[in-house]
C-alpha cells in the first residue's frame, strides 16, 4: 500500500519533534551524569559476557548492551550503511554514534551522515584529526594515502578514535565474520585491550544479504555506493570498486599490502 507523501506541516513538525528530542536527550544526560568504571571492572564485564552471550542473537546483544553501559557507549559508524545505529538505537535511542571525519569520505557517505543525523533517534559525534587535509599535506606531503597509507589512516582515523573512546566503557562496531579472513574469529563481545574499553560486535554473524535484508525490512538507509559496486567502502582515494566474485573488502586499499585501516586490529 502506497503511503501518502506528507505536507509541508507534517514535515516541519517532525524536524521540531526530532530537534525536541535531541535536545531532551542532552538535558537528561547532563543530569544524570556517571563516572566510568575501572579497566578492570569492564574487562570482567567483558570476560562474562564473551562466554554468556556467545550464542545470543543480535537483538540479545543489543539489548545487554544498552542496559550494560548506557550513555557510556558508542556506536561506531562508517555510514556505508545506517543499520548498526539503527539496531542499537531501537534500545538506546540517541546513543552516540562515532563517525571518523577524515576528509576523504564520498560525497554520498557525507549524505548518508547527514541524512541519519536528521532522520533517527541518533548523536552524530563527528571525529577529527587534529589535522585538516591541507595541513596534512603541508607537513607531509599530499596524497599520503598513495605513499604511507599506513600513516594517514592512523592520522586521520585510529588516533582521532582512539582519543574520543577513552571517555566511554564500551564501543560497539559492525565488524562481520563475513567481510574478510581476518575477521573471521570477531566475537560479539570482548575486552579491547589496545583502547581500554569493551568492544561489542553484535551483527559479528550476519552475511551482507542479512544486512540488507534488515535494511529493507525496517526501512534503514544505505549507501548508495552498495549498489554500484562497493560492498566495502572508505576514504575515497583508497576504496576502488570490487569485481563480481571477488572478496568484499577487494578494494580497500587495492594493489597495496593492507586490509585494514588500524580500527579492528
Amino acid at each position: 500500500m502506497n503511503t501518502a507523501p506528507l505536507t509541508v506541516g507534517e514535515q516541519r513538525e517532525r524536524v521540531r519533534s526530532h530537534d525536541q528530542g535531541r535536545s531532551d536527550n542532552q538535558a537528561r544526560r547532563a543530569s544524570e551524569s556517571r563516572s566510568r568504571r575501572s579497566d578492570g571492572e569492564l574487562r570482567a564485564i567483558a570476560d562474562r559476557a564473551e562466554l554468556e552471550l556467545a550464542d545470543a542473537s543480535t537483538d540479545e546483544v543489543a539489548a545487554w548492551a544498552a542496559h550494560e553501559f548506557g550513555d557510556l557507549m558508542a556506536v561506531a559508524c562508517s555510514m556505508a550503511d545506517a543499520v548498526l545505529p539503527h539496531v542499537i538505537a531501537r534500545h538506546l535511542p540517541w546513543v552516540d554514534v562515532l563517525f571518523l571525519a577524515t576528509g576523504y569520505h564520498f560525497a554520498e557517505t557525507e549524505g548518508i551522515r547527514d541524512a541519519v543525523e536528521s532522520s533517527m533517534q541518533l548523536t552524530i559525534v563527528d571525529v577529527m584529526p587534529r589535522l585538516t587535509v591541507a595541513e596534512q599535506d603541508e607537513k607531509y606531503g599530499a596524497r599520503l594515502h598513495d605513499r604511507d597509507p599506513a600513516l594517514c589512516c592512523r592520522l586521520r582515523k585510529v588516533e582521532p578514535l582512539t582519543e574520543t573512546l577513552a571517555g566511554y566503557e564500551a564501543w560497539v562496531t559492525g565488524v562481520r565474520r563475513g567481510e574478510a579472513l581476518t575477521r573471521a574469529d570477531t566475537p560479539l563481545v570482548a575486552w579491547d585491550d589496545k583502547n581500554g574499553l569493551v568492544k561489542i560486535n553484535p551483527l559479528a554473524a550476519w552475511s551482507f544479504d542479512d544486512l540488507i535484508a534488515y535494511a529493507g525490512a525496517n526501512d534503514v538507509i544505505l549507501n548508495p555506493l552498495l549498489n554500484d559496486g562497493y560492498p566495502s567502502i572508505g576514504c575515497a582515494p583508497c576504496t576502488r570498486r570490487v569485481a563480481p566474485g571477488e572478496d568484499p573488502r577487494a578494494g580497500r586499499w587495492a594493489g597495496l599490502d593492507k586490509t585494514e585501516c588500524g580500527l579492528h586490529t
